[in-house]
């Protein structure tokens, strides 16, 4: 494809994704295909002969739309959502187009010091601690996701505990690791990956509004000590998956520092709600935390994938997960004077993600960010309030940012049948969990584009087929 040809069909893509935008509302937002139906109206073999460009732009539009779900669509109340926005897919372009590697400074200085830069930048954004810059002792890296983050300050957490042993000899059996019963999935999976293993992984107990119970937390770490075990990591959460739950940082923190136990926040949906000092306390007990996460692809308008990573000490970390071959070492490197972002992270290569998370940063500005975060969560405040005032409805958890917990007062049946006609329709789409074993549907508002409007029409809608299912059942 010569450069005259790329600009030509690069208009085009343009075109189309800028068409998509306009029309994302005249789709089911939960793709209606069956399965095997993608691949069914593929050939079964590559092409011989390469194909025109405008062959292959229909097909993407007669075969591969039908089978998306539209994540980006404002009536996308389902999960926590996973943004995009005009500056972070035009970063993403640039940095496909520039198809840089960025595993060490001296493969592309900007990649490295942009994003440390960048990253530098967000701390006092998010009123988070000074020990999280590249100045101090600490510093941010990009992940691909939380659970990538996760796994990172297990293991540095995991080294710390056995004074690196662990990376030479591999685990005894004797660390353990915690986490609540509702904190995400990712973390079994990092202890299983870190060859802590699953059973070495404790599920504290939450109280009421599903937050860690800190005491429940001492208690086990004590049980655990006393048997001879030894705690080397504990991830709290900044707002929990199935119910945006905040756990008790301060006091987890308190316990974590008596033991000598690396602890790690996850904030990645609900830490956006940072950027407005009126949601800041959401960090509060950061202060003393030994890592960090949050997902700017999640909730500000960062295109998927993007999470951002601090630590305190990253001499901790990049001696955890430095290896270094002789065919990267280079002069930069033996200078001490950069920072090669490979030591941070599991892969050894990396993309240039920082390009999007600048774009955006520098498109909407501070205020332009705190204006979207404000508005989804006054609306996610307004659907709640719609429940309360509703007799056949009942909140299942608290609302402390953007995420509604809700059940139809009906029962597990009723809310699965609501819930499944719901994406049906193809009006709307949400998803469900369970609380106090009970299913409840979830409505997480802060996809980019969502305003009033969707709200209004997802409450309508949703009171609508409620009512279907509940003289359906006479009740």
């Amino acid at each position: 494809m010569s450069p005259d040809e790329f600009r030509r069909h690069g208009h085009a893509v343009i075109d189309w994704i800028a068409d998509y935008y306009s029309r994302i509302e005249s789709f089911p937002v939960l793709s209606q295909t069956r399965p095997g139906q993608i691949r069914a109206s593929l050939p079964p073999a590559a092409p011989e002969r390469g194909e025109s460009f405008d062959a292959i732009l229909a097909d993407v539009e007669k075969l591969i739309l039908p089978g998306i779900t539209h994540w980006q669509s404002p009536n996308f109340f389902a999960y926590f959502p996973c943004n995009a926005s005009g500056p972070a897919i035009l970063g993403d372009l640039l940095s496909s187009g520039l198809g840089i590697q960025g595993m060490l400074w001296a493969t592309s200085p900007a990649c490295t010091e942009l994003e440390t830069h960048v990253l530098d930048w967000l701390v006092p954004m998010l009123g988070l601690p000074e020990k999280f810059l590249s100045t101090r002792t600490g510093g941010g890296v990009i992940q691909d996701t939380a659970s990538s983050a996760s796994l990172c300050a297990l293991l540095a957490g995991r080294e710390r505990a056995t004074k690196y042993a662990s990376n030479a000899n591999g685990c005894t059996g004797k660390l353990v690791a915690y986490c609540s019963t509702q904190t995400h999935s990712s973390v079994e999976k990092a202890a299983k990956i870190a060859g802590l293993g699953a059973s070495n992984l404790r599920a504290i107990a939450v109280d009421e509004n599903f937050a860690t119970r800190a005491d429940e937390l001492a208690r086990q770490i004590a049980k655990d000590k006393a048997a001879g075990l030894i705690p080397c990591f504990v991830c709290a959460t900044v707002g929990t998956t199935s119910s945006n739950a905040i756990d008790p940082v301060p006091e987890i923190a308190r316990i974590c520092r008596e033991h000598g136990i690396w602890l790690h926040v996850d904030a990645a949906m609900s830490g956006t709600a940072a950027l407005c000092p009126e949601f800041r306390h959401i960090h509060a007990g950061v202060e003393h935390a030994d890592s960090y996460c949050f997902n700017p692809h999640k909730w500000m308008f960062t295109s998927f994938d993007c999470d951002v990573f601090y630590v305190a000490d990253r001499k901790a970390l990049i001696q955890t997960l430095s290896v270094l071959p002789e065919y990267l070492r280079n002069q930069a490197t033996e200078s001490g004077a950069v920072i090669d972002y490979r030591d941070w992270q599991n892969p050894l290569g990396r993309r240039f993600r920082a390009l999007k998370l600048w774009f955006v940063l520098r498109h909407y500005g501070t205020e332009g960010l705190q204006r979207h975060i404000r508005e989804h969560i006054a609306l996610a405040q307004q659907f709640a309030e719609w429940i309360r005032r509703d007799d056949h409805f009942e909140l299942a958890a608290p609302v402390p940012l953007n995420l509604v917990c809700f059940r139809l007062k009906a029962g597990d049946a009723a809310n699965q049948s609501l819930m499944e006609r719901l994406n049906r329709s193809g009006a709307l789409y949400l998803t469900h969990t369970k609380l106090n074993d009970r299913f409840t549907l979830r409505m997480s508002v802060g996809q980019t584009n969502t305003q009033r409007k969707h709200v209004e029409r997802a409450w309508n809608r949703i009171q609508q087929e409620a009512g279907t299912i509940l003289k359906g059942s006479n009740l």
